[in-house]
């Protein structure tokens, strides 16, 4: 949905230079020229700045005393408001210790007065500057790296990444670290992890096709690679139309197997899906291939081609999304992490960042919590290596 934007005012020519020359002879002040007017105070400041900068004869020189001190009072306000905007932006920090809280003057002393900072935050300047005169302890010197560290993963992750796999991405590199404690310190940077948007069901059923039996019966935990594979279908919205997505998840390592992506949602659509995922994976007989009952995976052509591979089809109960709740959850994920951070004017760049996510940072390096915080391909990996070490 489009956003609606307030249409701005259109003056002429010969009116500001007007209303200028008012405040410049003296004739009315700022505030009585706004209000006779109807315009905002900011509006005719920098129309006066502007007429300084393009006449060069020291016109602001030109304004009353009343208006000089209006200027300066706005100006305080301007200032006082970014402060607050700021200070409500980090409003924990407001609840948590003196350490922290020194810390925070600590990194926003070039932006804000140190008195006015420990004012706002119920501390005093002397036990600032003292608790600044002290060396770091131990704590503080390792929370500094840790911090650094944590910017890092949160900037790799691409800003989605939350406490839990952020602490398990420090342990990978052998720091031993609780969750809290990180949760503390992205508190601290201001970081956060991206949360899911209420699930929409977006399903079109064919009543007049018959729907395959539901074998899967909620059954998302798998002992082996091909057992059980979840399709489903969702859509993008670009500046160009919409861009629709079939993907093919392994319940296994809840691995994206195969996926597709057109500007139409026909049965060619997950076909073309089911193709890449059968391509790469290989999968012997018996294989259960589950879906909800969209026309597409109720098809004559999509039965036909479970058939051929010797597949069994399997179908979510009528309005029940959680017999697909894998596959709904990697829409989710998928939308709260890329698609809803950013605008898609074409349909093409939307394509390639979808592609980019699935196969640079889903599959390989997106830590699934179900997998015990490892990604796709790492679980694979892994299980594959015991079984053969076995």
């Amino acid at each position: 949905m489009s956003k609606m934007t307030k249409a701005r005012c259109q003056f002429s020519k010969a009116f500001k230079p007007e209303i200028v020359k008012l405040v410049f002879e003296g004739q009315r002040t700022v505030p009585e020229t706004c209000r006779q007017h109807r315009l905002h105070e900011s509006s005719v400041y920098a129309w006066l700045r502007q007429a300084k900068i393009e006449s060069g004869n020291g016109i602001l020189d030109a304004m009353t005393t009343a208006d000089k001190e209006e200027l300066d009072r706005l100006r305080r306000e301007n200032r006082e408001l970014k402060r607050e905007r700021f200070f409500t932006r980090c409003g924990l920090v407001l609840r948590e210790g003196k350490e922290m809280k020194f810390a925070f003057i600590a990194r926003n002393v070039s932006r804000f007065p140190t008195a006015w900072m420990c004012r706002r935050l119920g501390v005093s300047p002397s036990g600032f500057y003292a608790w600044r005169s002290r060396s770091l302890s131990n704590r503080a010197v390792v929370d500094d790296r840790l911090r650094m560290r944590i910017r890092a993963h949160h900037a790799a992750s691409g800003g989605t990444y939350g406490s839990p796999r952020i602490q398990r991405d420090l342990r990978a590199e052998g720091m031993r670290v609780s969750k809290r404690r990180v949760a503390r310190l992205m508190r601290e940077e201001g970081l956060q992890g991206r949360r899911k948007h209420r699930f929409r069901t977006t399903t079109i059923a064919d009543s007049t096709q018959p729907a395959a039996p539901n074998l899967l019966k909620r059954q998302f935990s798998v002992n082996a690679p091909n057992i059980a594979w979840v399709c489903d279908i969702t859509y993008v919205r670009t500046w160009e139309g919409w861009l629709y997505l079939a993907v093919v998840i392994d319940l296994y390592a809840r691995r994206v197997v195969g996926y597709a992506m057109a500007d139409h949602m026909r049965t060619e659509l997950v076909l073309e899906a089911l193709d890449a995922a059968v391509a790469q994976r290989r999968p012997g007989p018996g294989l259960i291939v589950h879906s909800d009952r969209g026309s597409q995976y109720t098809s004559d052509a999509h039965r036909c081609a479970l058939r051929r591979m010797g597949a069994h089809a399997s179908t979510s109960a009528r309005g029940t999304c959680f017999d697909n709740a894998v596959a709904e959850s990697f829409f989710g994920t998928l939308k709260e992490e890329l698609l809803y951070r950013s605008a898609w004017p074409t349909i093409s760049a939307a394509k390639a960042a979808i592609t980019k996510y699935i196969d640079a940072f889903y599959n390989p390096r997106r830590r699934h919590s179900t997998l015990g915080f490892v990604s796709p391909i790492e679980f694979e990996v892994a299980t594959h290596q015991q079984r053969f070490a076995a």
